[in-house]
């Protein structure tokens, strides 16, 4: 336990730095992947409404054909 330190410091530079870069990357990483998922779920939120209004004026469509047959 008592040479972890000694370990650190005899540790050149260069792998402190590549270590940095990996946890950045990760971070980086999973902010994109956030990004993503909420434009995705917003895409599908916009053309889940567009779905429905489509339902919506077949329905008045159909609606209104069965008024113009009746009378």
């Amino acid at each position: 336990m008592g040479q972890l330190p000694e370990r650190r410091k005899n540790m050149p530079f260069w792998i402190w730095i590549i270590f940095a870069g990996i946890i950045v990357s990760a971070i980086m990483a999973v902010y994109t992947a956030k990004q993503d998922r909420k434009l995705e779920n917003d895409w599908i939120e916009k053309e889940g409404q567009k779905y429905i209004d489509r339902m919506k004026l077949e329905k008045e469509k159909r609606k209104d054909d069965d008024i113009q047959q009746g009378a």
